[in-house]
């Protein structure tokens, strides 16, 4: 197409916002107290159901294809992307009609692709995260690849260039939460 015939031609794109689902620390307060990592409680297993259900609505229901998803580091946010994908990603969209997880959907993975980014995690303050259950040292020890191994096979997409190269500093302003 000519530069002439394209330029009535609006292009645009469209963004979902999605928020992880229920998270242990949540309905066990209990549980920060042996948890190995109390600042990055997984889920529950409803909150899994519920990001299953939620991928499948979205796949339905949507009007329009999902390409691309970008999520934070932290595990709860991994496992509510995975169970999403699996649902959007799923083979034969009646094979997951009746399924309320993801254990043993088969996907297909050039549907869409995921990349972990920095800038999308939580306030790294104590407005959003109790100093008890911090990192003593600030170090909440996100491995890139460890969390890519937490997606399905085959979406990941680490050639993706990230906005933020490094996870934010605790305690960072909240200016400087809002500003990401």
């Amino acid at each position: 197409m000519d530069s002439d015939s394209s330029a009535g031609q609006h292009i645009h794109q469209n963004i979902v916002v999605l928020r992880h689902g229920d998270r242990i620390d949540h309905f066990d307060p209990l549980w920060t107290k042996t948890a190995g990592r109390p600042w990055d409680p997984p889920l529950i297993l409803d909150g899994k159901v519920r990001a299953f259900s939620t991928g499948k609505k979205l796949n339905k229901d949507l009007g329009f294809p999902i390409h691309r998803v970008f999520v934070s580091p932290f595990l709860r946010c991994l496992q509510t992307a995975s169970e999403v994908v699996h649902a959007i990603c799923a083979v034969g969209d009646d094979s997951v009609t009746h399924m309320s997880s993801a254990d043993g959907v088969v996907i297909d993975p050039s549907k869409l692709k995921v990349s972990v980014e920095y800038g999308l995690c939580e306030a790294l303050n104590t407005a959003a995260i109790l100093p008890e259950s911090a990192p003593k040292d600030g170090d909440f020890g996100f491995n890139i690849s460890e969390c890519e191994k937490l997606l399905p096979k085959g979406t990941v997409d680490s050639s993706v260039e990230r906005v933020y190269k490094e996870l934010p500093k605790w305690e960072e302003p909240e200016e400087g939460a809002r500003d990401r």
